[in-house]
Protein backbone atom coordinates (compact mmCIF):
# COMPACT_ATOMS: atom_id res chain seq x y z
CA UNK A 1 0.00 0.00 0.00
CA UNK A 2 1.34 3.52 -1.01
CA UNK A 3 1.70 6.06 1.81
CA UNK A 4 -1.63 7.80 2.10
CA UNK A 5 -2.38 11.03 -0.32
CA UNK A 6 -3.97 12.59 3.30
CA UNK A 7 -0.50 11.85 4.80
CA UNK A 8 -0.24 11.67 8.90
CA UNK A 9 -2.17 15.26 10.16
CA UNK A 10 -2.62 13.13 13.60
CA UNK A 11 1.08 12.08 13.94
CA UNK A 12 2.19 15.48 12.67
CA UNK A 13 0.43 17.41 15.34
CA UNK A 14 2.75 15.68 17.60
CA UNK A 15 6.21 15.47 15.57
CA UNK A 16 7.80 19.20 14.91
CA UNK A 17 9.25 17.60 11.53
CA UNK A 18 7.71 13.95 10.00
CA UNK A 19 9.56 13.30 7.25
CA UNK A 20 7.75 10.82 4.93
CA UNK A 21 10.40 8.37 2.43
CA UNK A 22 8.72 6.71 -0.27
CA UNK A 23 11.34 4.02 0.10
CA UNK A 24 14.73 3.86 2.43
CA UNK A 25 17.17 1.19 3.14
CA UNK A 26 17.12 1.84 6.59
CA UNK A 27 15.09 4.94 8.27
CA UNK A 28 17.13 4.41 11.50
CA UNK A 29 20.69 4.87 9.24
CA UNK A 30 19.11 7.64 7.10
CA UNK A 31 18.02 9.46 10.19
CA UNK A 32 21.16 9.02 12.20
CA UNK A 33 22.74 10.50 9.54
CA UNK A 34 20.99 13.29 9.00
CA UNK A 35 21.20 14.24 12.66
CA UNK A 36 24.47 13.87 12.70
CA UNK A 37 24.75 16.38 9.79
CA UNK A 38 22.51 19.21 10.48
CA UNK A 39 21.59 18.43 14.53
CA UNK A 40 19.63 21.58 14.65
CA UNK A 41 16.95 20.50 12.00
CA UNK A 42 15.68 17.09 14.07
CA UNK A 43 14.48 18.78 16.98
CA UNK A 44 12.77 16.07 19.81
CA UNK A 45 10.47 13.70 18.41
CA UNK A 46 11.19 14.30 14.56
CA UNK A 47 10.47 11.01 12.73
CA UNK A 48 11.41 9.81 9.48
CA UNK A 49 8.65 7.22 7.84
CA UNK A 50 8.23 4.46 5.28
CA UNK A 51 6.20 1.32 4.40
CA UNK A 52 8.98 0.54 1.89
CA UNK A 53 12.47 -0.29 3.55
CA UNK A 54 14.77 -2.52 2.13
CA UNK A 55 17.47 -3.34 4.76
CA UNK A 56 16.53 -2.31 7.93
CA UNK A 57 18.00 -4.15 11.08
CA UNK A 58 17.18 -5.15 14.24
CA UNK A 59 18.83 -5.72 16.96
CA UNK A 60 21.80 -8.12 17.28
CA UNK A 61 22.30 -6.80 13.60
CA UNK A 62 19.22 -8.68 12.36
CA UNK A 63 17.93 -7.89 9.26
CA UNK A 64 14.38 -6.66 9.03
CA UNK A 65 12.84 -7.29 5.50
CA UNK A 66 9.24 -6.54 4.16
CA UNK A 67 7.24 -6.51 1.26
CA UNK A 68 6.43 -3.06 -0.12
CA UNK A 69 3.64 -1.81 1.77
CA UNK A 70 3.84 -4.35 4.44
CA UNK A 71 4.70 -2.59 7.33
CA UNK A 72 5.24 0.80 8.60
CA UNK A 73 9.28 1.83 9.81
CA UNK A 74 9.41 4.41 11.99
CA UNK A 75 12.31 6.18 13.22
CA UNK A 76 11.89 9.07 15.72
CA UNK A 77 14.71 11.49 17.52
CA UNK A 78 14.71 11.70 21.14
CA UNK A 79 16.57 14.32 23.14
CA UNK A 80 17.99 12.86 26.34
CA UNK A 81 20.34 15.77 27.34
CA UNK A 82 17.78 15.84 30.58
CA UNK A 83 18.44 11.72 31.56
CA UNK A 84 21.49 11.43 33.17
CA UNK A 85 23.74 8.68 31.29
CA UNK A 86 22.91 5.46 34.19
CA UNK A 87 19.45 5.80 33.41
CA UNK A 88 19.78 5.93 29.14
CA UNK A 89 19.16 2.10 29.38
CA UNK A 90 15.67 2.84 30.03
CA UNK A 91 15.24 4.49 26.70
CA UNK A 92 14.35 1.42 24.22
CA UNK A 93 12.22 0.02 27.30
CA UNK A 94 10.27 2.97 27.02
CA UNK A 95 10.15 2.76 24.19
CA UNK A 96 8.82 -0.76 23.60
CA UNK A 97 6.59 0.12 26.66
CA UNK A 98 4.91 2.77 24.18
CA UNK A 99 4.55 0.95 21.25
CA UNK A 100 2.64 -1.92 23.46
CA UNK A 101 0.20 0.89 24.22
CA UNK A 102 -0.52 2.36 20.82
CA UNK A 103 -0.96 -1.61 19.51
CA UNK A 104 -3.03 -1.72 22.18
CA UNK A 105 -4.93 0.78 21.51
CA UNK A 106 -5.52 -0.57 18.22
CA UNK A 107 -6.77 -3.86 19.27
CA UNK A 108 -9.47 -2.80 21.53
CA UNK A 109 -12.84 -4.57 20.86
CA UNK A 110 -10.99 -7.62 18.38
CA UNK A 111 -10.40 -9.67 21.34
CA UNK A 112 -6.76 -9.54 20.86
CA UNK A 113 -4.29 -8.60 23.39
CA UNK A 114 -0.71 -7.02 23.34
CA UNK A 115 2.39 -7.52 25.57
CA UNK A 116 5.59 -6.37 25.78
CA UNK A 117 8.67 -9.09 25.49
CA UNK A 118 11.82 -7.79 27.58
CA UNK A 119 13.18 -5.66 26.31
CA UNK A 120 11.19 -4.21 24.08
CA UNK A 121 9.62 -6.52 21.39
CA UNK A 122 5.73 -5.90 21.25
CA UNK A 123 3.67 -9.06 21.00
CA UNK A 124 0.38 -9.79 20.12
CA UNK A 125 -1.33 -12.94 21.37
CA UNK A 126 2.74 -14.05 22.03
CA UNK A 127 3.54 -13.48 18.59
CA UNK A 128 5.82 -10.66 17.67
CA UNK A 129 4.42 -7.71 15.66
CA UNK A 130 7.04 -5.05 15.86
CA UNK A 131 10.57 -4.87 17.36
CA UNK A 132 12.60 -1.61 18.42
CA UNK A 133 16.24 -0.26 18.00
CA UNK A 134 17.90 2.37 19.93
CA UNK A 135 20.74 3.94 18.42
CA UNK A 136 23.05 6.47 19.78
CA UNK A 137 24.22 9.69 17.52
CA UNK A 138 27.68 9.91 17.15
CA UNK A 139 29.25 13.19 18.02
CA UNK A 140 26.12 14.06 19.57
CA UNK A 141 25.79 12.55 23.26
CA UNK A 142 22.68 13.46 24.16
CA UNK A 143 20.29 12.42 21.35
CA UNK A 144 19.24 9.01 20.24
CA UNK A 145 17.52 8.14 17.22
CA UNK A 146 14.73 5.07 18.10
CA UNK A 147 14.10 3.06 15.23
CA UNK A 148 10.55 0.52 14.85
CA UNK A 149 9.30 -1.98 12.53
CA UNK A 150 5.65 -3.06 12.95
CA UNK A 151 4.17 -5.30 10.48
CA UNK A 152 0.98 -3.51 9.12
CA UNK A 153 -0.40 -4.87 6.49
CA UNK A 154 1.77 -7.80 6.05
CA UNK A 155 0.43 -11.04 4.80
CA UNK A 156 0.05 -14.51 6.76
CA UNK A 157 1.74 -16.35 4.24
CA UNK A 158 4.96 -13.30 3.84
CA UNK A 159 5.26 -13.40 7.61
CA UNK A 160 8.81 -14.45 7.81
CA UNK A 161 8.73 -16.96 10.95
CA UNK A 162 6.11 -18.44 12.32
CA UNK A 163 6.36 -16.22 15.75
CA UNK A 164 5.56 -13.56 14.00
CA UNK A 165 2.28 -12.06 13.24
CA UNK A 166 0.69 -8.58 11.50
CA UNK A 167 -2.38 -6.71 11.54
CA UNK A 168 -3.51 -7.78 8.43
CA UNK A 169 -3.22 -11.60 9.60
CA UNK A 170 -5.14 -10.75 12.88
CA UNK A 171 -7.74 -9.55 10.67
CA UNK A 172 -7.69 -5.51 12.04
CA UNK A 173 -7.48 -2.41 9.62
CA UNK A 174 -4.57 -0.55 11.38
CA UNK A 175 -4.93 3.33 11.23
CA UNK A 176 -1.05 3.74 10.83
CA UNK A 177 -1.57 7.48 11.61
CA UNK A 178 -3.14 7.16 15.02
CA UNK A 179 -0.65 4.50 16.01
CA UNK A 180 2.40 6.74 15.37
CA UNK A 181 0.53 9.65 17.20
CA UNK A 182 -0.37 7.57 20.53
CA UNK A 183 3.71 6.23 20.41
CA UNK A 184 5.24 9.40 20.04
CA UNK A 185 2.88 10.74 22.59
CA UNK A 186 3.34 8.36 25.11
CA UNK A 187 7.18 7.79 24.73
CA UNK A 188 7.51 11.21 25.17
CA UNK A 189 5.53 11.39 28.52
CA UNK A 190 7.30 8.45 30.14
CA UNK A 191 10.91 10.37 28.76
CA UNK A 192 9.58 13.30 30.19
CA UNK A 193 8.32 11.90 33.39
CA UNK A 194 11.94 10.07 33.50
CA UNK A 195 14.06 12.78 33.50
CA UNK A 196 11.98 14.85 35.92
CA UNK A 197 12.37 11.61 38.63
CA UNK A 198 16.13 12.40 37.88
CA UNK A 199 16.91 9.04 36.13
CA UNK A 200 14.66 7.06 38.98
CA UNK A 201 12.43 4.58 36.87
CA UNK A 202 10.41 3.52 39.68
CA UNK A 203 9.92 7.26 40.67
CA UNK A 204 8.47 7.77 37.55
CA UNK A 205 6.41 4.93 37.10
CA UNK A 206 8.07 3.63 33.90
CA UNK A 207 9.76 0.62 35.85
CA UNK A 208 6.14 0.03 37.05
CA UNK A 209 4.27 0.59 33.85
CA UNK A 210 7.17 -1.87 31.95
CA UNK A 211 6.53 -4.43 34.65
CA UNK A 212 2.74 -4.21 34.04
CA UNK A 213 2.71 -4.85 30.49
CA UNK A 214 6.28 -7.51 30.12
CA UNK A 215 4.76 -11.03 29.49
CA UNK A 216 8.50 -11.90 30.14
CA UNK A 217 7.51 -11.59 33.82
CA UNK A 218 7.15 -15.02 35.55
CA UNK A 219 7.59 -17.15 32.73
CA UNK A 220 10.63 -19.47 32.05
CA UNK A 221 12.74 -18.02 29.55
CA UNK A 222 16.14 -19.14 27.74
CA UNK A 223 18.18 -15.90 27.12
CA UNK A 224 21.04 -15.53 24.62
CA UNK A 225 23.95 -14.09 25.91
CA UNK A 226 26.22 -11.86 23.93
CA UNK A 227 28.97 -13.61 24.83
CA UNK A 228 27.22 -17.46 23.26
CA UNK A 229 26.30 -18.63 26.67
CA UNK A 230 22.86 -19.40 27.17
CA UNK A 231 20.82 -18.81 30.98
CA UNK A 232 17.57 -21.13 31.99
CA UNK A 233 15.56 -20.04 34.42
CA UNK A 234 12.55 -17.85 35.72
CA UNK A 235 12.39 -14.63 34.52
CA UNK A 236 11.57 -13.22 38.19
CA UNK A 237 11.48 -8.74 37.84
CA UNK A 238 13.07 -5.86 36.13
CA UNK A 239 15.67 -4.69 38.25
CA UNK A 240 16.26 -0.85 38.95
CA UNK A 241 18.77 -0.71 35.76
CA UNK A 242 16.41 -1.97 33.55
CA UNK A 243 17.54 -5.34 33.29
CA UNK A 244 15.99 -8.50 33.31
CA UNK A 245 16.69 -10.58 36.66
CA UNK A 246 16.36 -14.89 35.73
CA UNK A 247 16.27 -16.90 38.41
CA UNK A 248 18.66 -20.05 37.56
CA UNK A 249 20.32 -22.95 38.87
CA UNK A 250 23.28 -20.95 39.98
CA UNK A 251 20.78 -18.53 41.71
CA UNK A 252 19.79 -15.11 40.42
CA UNK A 253 21.61 -13.24 37.28
CA UNK A 254 20.49 -9.64 36.24
CA UNK A 255 20.76 -9.48 32.43
CA UNK A 256 21.20 -6.51 30.55
CA UNK A 257 21.67 -7.33 27.14
CA UNK A 258 20.16 -10.61 25.44
CA UNK A 259 17.82 -12.52 23.23
CA UNK A 260 15.06 -14.01 25.16
CA UNK A 261 12.91 -16.90 24.10
CA UNK A 262 9.67 -17.62 26.05
CA UNK A 263 9.47 -21.35 27.15
CA UNK A 264 6.36 -22.29 26.32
Amino acid sequence: MPIPTAGFPLAAAVSPRLQVAEHTDSTNADLVAAVRDAPRDWPHLSALLTTDQRRGRGRLDRTWVAPPGAALALSVVVDVAGLPIAARGWIPLAAGAAMTRAVAAQLRGTGNSAGLKWPNDVLVDGLKICGILAEAVAGSPSTVVVGSGVNTRMAAVDLPVTTATSFAALGVAVDEDRLIADYLTALDEQLAALAAAGGDASAAGLRGEIESLCLTLGRAVTVSLPDGSALVGEAVRIDPDGRLVVRGAAGETAVAAGDVTHVR
